[in-house]
């Protein structure tokens, strides 16, 4: 008996000892993305709500004239309607790729939603988004050929309130590299 005490003794030892108790130990902090540029989005009025987030080498190249995207609210939930003022900054941009300085360039058209409603549903309302302003830009010149259409629903979603939401709720332009 008392050799398998001796045995068991340093066994149970070491099994305390992995156990440990409650205490975990700590976790090596998670590698977080590095946060992509901050798009910019138009200011034709300081009232004005635009869904339409350009980013800055659009923005430069076609020499706009942009407020920061966190100053302005988005599409209303459930819709994909342009508002006139979105439509004078599409305007521009259409100018810009058709007979400006990003003559013949192609751009990328990103539909996005609020986390709000089912997944699906919310791909198909960034995709509606996006068509929306590719269908817009189509009638003003842009070649079919030179816009790409996706949606990212609310796949990259942060907001967590009705003001978060908003800036969900949009489409990014951007330059195709």
């Amino acid at each position: 008996m008392k050799k398998l005490v001796l045995v068991a003794a340093p066994a149970l030892a070491l099994l305390a000892l992995a156990c440990g108790g409650n205490e975990k130990p700590p976790q090596p902090p998670v590698a977080q993305p590095a946060p992509s540029p901050t798009p910019v989005t138009s200011a034709p009025a300081k009232t004005e709500q635009m869904a339409v987030n350009v980013d800055d080498e659009i923005a430069k190249k076609c020499d706009l004239k942009f407020t920061n995207i966190e100053e302005a609210p988005k599409f209303d939930y459930d819709t994909e309607a342009l508002t006139q003022g979105e439509k004078d900054v599409l305007s521009a941009i259409a100018k810009c790729l058709t007979t400006g300085p990003l003559k013949g360039r192609a751009v990328e058209l990103v539909g996005r939603a609020d986390p709000r409603g089912e997944t699906q549903y919310n791909m198909t309302l960034g995709a509606k988004r996006a068509h929306s302003v590719q269908s817009f830009l189509s009638g003003l010149g842009v070649a079919g050929d030179k816009m790409r259409e996706t949606s990212r629903g609310e796949l990259d979603a942060s907001g967590k309130d009705e003001e978060g939401w908003r800036r969900d709720r949009r489409v990014d332009v951007r330059l195709v590299k």
